[in-house]
């Protein structure tokens, strides 16, 4: 069953989540990442005129590991892993 974008947006702002991917260049990545506010880096605020506008398409969240935020596409996720009740989900 696959997650919708609010799903998985959900999840990751209430968990560390497991999200498996193939990259726009074909590659596979394999990420832990969240939304939690803890664990979020200090943003620092940019311009009024450099807003960006909203992709439904794309989740950007922040990468445990590499500790930057990183991009997928959300129709490009083969598998969605949390232990966030009532996000317990696997797509595989």
């Amino acid at each position: 069953m696959k997650m919708t974008r609010d799903e998985m947006l959900e999840a990751l702002r209430q968990s560390d989540c497991r999200v498996v991917f193939t990259k726009v260049n074909g590659e596979i990545r394999d990420m832990l990442c969240t939304l939690q506010e803890h664990n979020l880096p200090k943003l620092k605020s940019k311009p009024e005129d450099k807003k960006r506008q909203p992709n439904e398409a794309i989740i950007r969240a922040f990468d445990l590991n590499k500790e930057e935020f990183r991009s997928f596409r959300v129709e490009n996720v083969t598998s969605f892993e949390t232990n966030c009740w009532p996000f317990f989900k696997s797509m595989r």
